[in-house]
């Protein structure tokens, strides 16, 4: 039986090479595994740029696990952070911030609104006791992306530090930290670099993590620590992801050989137009306007016939081969489709008519209230 294709913002679909890169055991003392995670740690800094400025810490777990560690290790006990809100992942750094006692001031925006750098300017302005600006680049939860560059400019001017989750943009969106002043880029492995999930990494500003020493609240999230420890002996404190890291290994040797980041970025933009055009000649409507919209994950809203009922779609399209996301808006009825993934436009078509016919099998007619 083949495996249902899946339209998620990760896990993701991946490559059967990738797959079969986990059928190796490896040693977590090895000094091949080791020399693995060293060639994984310095392409991920090259992708951003930052060879001369940054270094890479790989992390167990999911990619919260490599926020909590981001802002616990770099984020001093008593600091201030600035998180600019429009939706989830946002969210969830103010819930990491509370558990850490992190002093915490929250901007609001729409979920449907990009975030707006002259109100981090006013922000910062009002209050010179904030230390660090926490910003998600493309919210998750609705596929929005807000303007890096313009918020990382806002911030240094201001003297403060940023911290990005660039969970869901990082290696498809670009981004050059060469001209971004930020302190920490957050990341994971099962999202545009197509790996399987389980490693999370921070790229950090070197002198940034060589200042905050004893400063994190936990051990096993002590990105000073396990930096430290890496250098000094090039192996994981702690027992690592072994047969992660090797798919990651192998996944950014197919990212490379496919063209880095502006092939990726490329694929996915034909994903998501090809996604979006064909919803919308069915009837639906994208949750984002078109200008903010990252080819990342597409929010749209559920149609309003009372035949619909999300876990029936859910389960008649899953018969079909594909495998959608539920919305993450608390206030309106949506749903998400992913464009990443190891998959093309094609997928995408085949997609939307598998929605099509599990749509007429359930008697859904009407789109708008």
């Amino acid at each position: 039986m083949t495996d249902p294709i899946l339209l998620t913002p990760g896990p993701l679909t991946t490559t059967r090479r990738t797959k079969e890169a986990m059928l190796r055991d490896w040693g977590s003392w090895d000094t091949t595994f080791n020399a693995l995670t060293a060639s994984v740690c310095q392409d991920l800094v090259k992708l951003v740029h930052a060879e001369d400025t940054h270094v890479c810490i790989p992390l167990q777990g999911s990619g919260t696990f490599s926020v909590e560690a981001a802002l616990g290790t770099l984020v001093p006990k008593n600091g201030k952070v600035l998180v600019p809100n429009n939706g989830a992942y946002c969210q969830r750094i103010v819930r990491i911030l509370g558990y850490l006692g992190r002093e915490v001031v929250v901007l609001d925006f729409a979920e449907d609104e990009a975030v707006d750098p002259e109100r981090i300017h006013s922000a910062l302005l009002a209050d010179s006791a904030i230390t660090h600006v926490a910003q998600v680049h493309c919210e998750t939860g609705t596929g929005i992306l807000n303007p890096l560059s313009e918020i990382a400019t806002v911030v240094e001017a201001h003297g403060r530090r940023l911290i990005i989750d660039a969970m869901s943009s990082f290696a498809a969106l670009p981004i050059d930290l060469r001209t971004m002043p930020v302190d920490a880029l957050i990341a994971a492995s099962g999202k545009c670099l197509e790996g399987v999930p389980g490693m999370g990494f921070v790229i950090a500003r070197r002198t940034a993590l060589e200042a905050v020493a004893g400063n994190c609240h936990s051990l096993a999230m002590d990105l000073h620590d396990q930096w430290i420890y890496m250098q000094k002996t090039g192996q994981w404190r702690f027992t690592p992801p072994t047969h992660v890291v090797a798919a990651l290994r192998c996944a950014l040797d197919q990212y490379l050989e496919e063209g880095g980041q502006p092939a990726r970025l490329a694929r996915y933009a034909e994903n998501c137009a090809t996604l979006v055009s064909a919803m919308r000649r069915l009837g639906f409507a994208t949750f984002l306007d078109d200008t903010v919209q990252a080819p990342i994950i597409i929010t749209f809203h559920a149609p309003a016939d009372p035949a619909y009922d999300f876990a029936e779609l859910y389960r008649r399209v899953r018969e079909k081969g594909f495998i959608l996301y539920p919305g993450k808006l608390t206030t309106v009825n949506t749903f998400r489709v992913g464009c990443i993934g190891a998959i093309d436009a094609d997928a995408m078509r085949r997609a939307v008519a598998a929605i099509d016919a599990a749509l007429r099998e359930m008697g859904v007619m009407r789109f708008t209230a």
